[in-house]
């Protein structure tokens, strides 16, 4: 999967580099409340940053997982299509 691939680039960058963290950011769509989409991509969020951890050994102090809920779209929730590109996990290189 994806993920995986992605994972080993994670694991390389955070091993190579002490001062490097990782935000696992979790979105969603606007459909529900915008308390229910936090809490959403919140869990979203840790279940990823759970799987690079269990699944890919990546150090969990290098990991920061933060749900953004509906306020970050990259595509409109008008359409079914904009609203499954929404529901999705980021990550962004911080350094410490």
């Amino acid at each position: 999967p994806y993920l995986d691939e992605v994972a080993k680039s994670i694991k390389m960058a955070v091993e190579s580099n002490p001062t490097l963290l990782i935000e696992v950011q979790g979105h969603t769509d606007s459909q529900g409340s915008a308390s229910y989409n936090m809490k959403l991509s919140q869990l979203r969020a840790e279940a990823v940053k759970e799987y690079l951890v269990t699944k890919h050994g990546i150090d969990p102090n290098r990991l920061i997982a933060r749900g953004y809920g509906e306020t970050r779209p990259i595509a409109s929730n008008r359409t079914r299509e904009g609203r499954a590109r929404n529901r999705r996990v980021e990550f962004v290189v911080l350094q410490k």
